[in-house]
């Protein structure tokens, strides 16, 4: 498979900025990727998620593998020719989404047993069958180990059980996705909350040999802040320096700057759209609601320290009236704002690693926050 170069340009204690770079465009990093659940980043058209600044999206194996059909995505000529993105894109596993699914699967070692939650149908997922829709039907660009996301709270025998399981997963993706001179594939280390779990399963993902880069997985499950950034201590040391290291399902601001400091060069996330689409706008303070009394007749822009229509044309006072209206408009401004308003903390954070001043911003950041 492909290993795609990545250039690490400046570092400040752990926190580094560079360049990922792939057939389909170079990924600067650290990187926010819009999640593009069902082939689109809901409520804005890609020519807007491209003017915020994103580099590449994220694809979600398991809704499409059910709706519209990897294999029918395949027959149009791939996921990027399908919606029409024509830069990188990376598909997680699936195995997070069968495994929220406790009512309606069936772990073994083969994989996943799971019924559609959209028409009751039955399905398997498995490493082999994860690196096929992924790499082979979708197309993507960068693949995701099939993986068990750890329950929390989880006992160290729970946890270990759950990461071996995935060790053994990731062994049989590599050897399904084969070799792929234009794509790649990352590693999921897991081990739930517990530092020597979360040293093994990087350890011996490395061992494994052949990965482009390295997830952590299994947070943002209820563990809460502190305990992320805990986790992200023990773990990030463990992970080679030269590949690029990946923060699945993370999340809200004051999360990115904390796992940047920490080493994280990649994240993806659902808040900028689903929270726009609540009528929720972030800041670096963190988010206000724009239904709130209070802006009915505000009429100043909803951020104008971003570089995004957007933010600095529609007033509170409009958006506020589409949001209590229920008009479509008003999630599609607040989506926008959100994720140009998430591209832009990483240039900023890009700009201040590169200027050997990203420490006085985390501080800043964290006296700002909410």
């Amino acid at each position: 498979m492909a290993i795609f170069p990545f250039d690490i340009d400046a570092t400040e204690d752990r926190a580094r900025t560079g360049t990922l770079r792939t057939p389909r465009g170079d990924i600067r990093t650290p990187a926010f990727m819009p999640v593009g659940t069902a082939a689109t980043v809901k409520g804005v058209y890609m020519d807007q998620v491209r003017q915020a600044g994103a580099d590449i999206i994220l694809g979600n194996t398991y809704h499409l593998m059910l709706r519209p059909g990897a294999e029918r995505i395949a027959k149009l000529g791939g996921l990027h020719e399908f919606c029409r993105w024509d830069r990188p894109i990376l598909t997680d596993s699936g195995g997070f989404q069968v495994w929220s699914l406790s009512k309606l699967r069936t772990m073994s070692e083969e994989g996943v047993e799971f019924r559609s939650h959209i028409d009751g149908s039955k399905h398997m997922l498995s490493p082999e069958r994860s690196m096929q829709i992924q790499a082979e039907l979708l197309g993507a660009d960068i693949c995701m180990q099939f993986d068990e996301c750890t329950p929390f709270p989880a006992s160290p025998d729970q946890a270990r059980s759950s990461m071996e399981l995935s060790l053994r997963w990731g062994e049989r993706s590599l050897e399904a996705f084969g070799e792929r001179p234009s794509q790649t594939l990352f590693a999921i280390v897991q081990g739930s909350v517990y530092p020597d779990l979360r040293a093994e399963s990087a350890e011996r993902s490395i061992r494994l040999g052949g990965y482009g880069g390295y997830a952590v997985g299994g947070l943002a499950v209820g563990e809460g802040h502190e305990t992320m950034c805990d986790v992200l201590d023990a773990t990030t040391p463990h992970l080679p320096a030269e590949r690029p290291r990946y923060l699945m399902g993370v999340g809200k601001p004051i999360d990115l700057v904390e796992a940047v400091w920490r080493g994280i060069d990649m994240f993806d996330c659902v808040i900028p759209t689903r929270s726009g689409r609540h009528g929720q706008v972030w800041t670096d303070r963190g988010p206000y609601n724009i239904r709130r009394a209070e802006f009915a007749e505000d009429d100043s822009p909803l951020d104008a320290s971003v570089d995004c229509p957007a933010s600095r044309t529609y007033s509170k006072a409009y958006v506020h009236h589409l949001i209590r209206s229920g008009e479509m408009l008003g999630q599609m401004i607040l989506s926008w704002h959100n994720i140009a308003y998430f591209e832009d903390l990483m240039r900023r954070i890009r700009v201040e690693i590169a200027g050997g001043t990203f420490g006085a911003f985390v501080v800043r950041f964290r006296q700002e926050w909410g």
